[in-house]
């Protein structure tokens, strides 16, 4: 469990956050950050007061990474991009995340590495990472500034015969049942979004394209949202194009793979972070995952493809 809790003694009164940086390496930024977070707690009392005082036993609890073995595909000196499989949270969802591609990042590159923007958990492909604090306030920068260009790789029912263009506004739900605030909408009163569709090949056996989808903006859920409302939904999405009693089985985890395979055609999303390419400190950067897409389809498919 990355989340571990510390037993750490002050032996006399002082600021809590100095003694964090002092005890455990910690920037004052962070270190109070974290005590505002309510990490530490004393006689199961939280601490919330960035400048409070500290004396005697206190816990602790801290972020340890766990390292699975995932390499880093690309290291600059202050970045990295990893290829993230398919189901592998880019960061904790709370303390009892058991593993997240966070931890990666940080058992090998330290502390002060940090993902520098997200891809959702059931999408697969390429995350960047800055490795240290500096460029990660750069990185970032780049991503709400829009100069960094992202394209995915996407397998998605019917034929989709031309380039498109989609520019439909989208709309977090606010509804209150179970069926979750994550699903998302096109809407009159979203969000403005836009995403580029290019067909790259398509497969009349299995009636599928694969496409290659390049969002303008960084909207929640955006490429799967734009693919379905067009008519063309990414095979396998356990959510966009399925019955409601279904949606919430997977968001429950009740949903098992050979259900996922016969109701949405894969027993995962068919949707991939491909290439990322733009230009830091006066080089330029085009970094493509070596992932075989088509492979990986047509195995989450349940196809042979050599007999496909």
């Amino acid at each position: 469990m990355p989340f571990v809790i510390k037993k750490l003694h002050a032996p006399s009164r002082q600021k809590a956050f100095l003694f964090l940086i002092n005890e455990l390496g910690l920037g004052q930024p962070e270190a109070q950050r974290l005590i505002a977070k309510g990490r530490l707690s004393q006689n199961g009392i939280v601490m919330s007061n960035q400048a409070g005082f500290i004396e005697g036993d206190f816990d602790f609890i801290c972020f340890e990474p766990l390292s699975l073995g995932l390499p880093a595909t690309f290291v600059a000196p202050d970045f990295a991009v990893y290829d993230k499989p398919s189901g592998v949270l880019v960061h904790p969802q709370c303390r009892t995340t058991p593993y997240s591609l966070n931890d990666e990042i940080k058992h090998r590159f330290g502390h002060n590495a940090n993902i520098a923007h997200r891809i959702d958990q059931e999408t697969s492909g390429l995350v960047l990472a800055s490795r240290n604090k500096e460029s990660e306030r750069v990185l970032k920068l780049l991503f709400e500034n829009r100069e960094i260009t992202k394209r995915y790789l996407a397998m998605v029912h019917g034929h989709l015969e031309y380039p498109m263009d989609i520019q439909e506004p989208l709309l977090r739900r606010e509804d209150t049942n179970t069926l979750v605030r994550m699903v998302v909408k096109v809407h009159p009163d979203g969000k403005a979004s836009r995403t580029f569709i290019k067909p790259l090949r398509y497969f009349p056996e299995h009636n599928m394209t694969l496409v290659e989808a390049s969002p303008f903006t960084g909207r929640t859920h955006q490429i799967r949202v734009h693919l379905f409302h067009v008519k063309h939904p990414i095979v396998g999405d356990p959510i966009y194009g399925q019955e409601e009693i279904d949606i919430i089985k997977f968001l429950d985890k009740e949903m098992t793979s050979e259900e996922r395979l016969r109701k949405g055609g894969a027993t995962r999303l068919l949707l991939h972070a491909h290439s990322l390419e733009f230009e830091y400190e006066a080089n330029h950067f085009h970094i493509v995952s070596q992932e075989d897409f088509i492979s990986t389809c047509f195995e989450a498919m349940g196809i042979n493809r050599l007999l496909a």
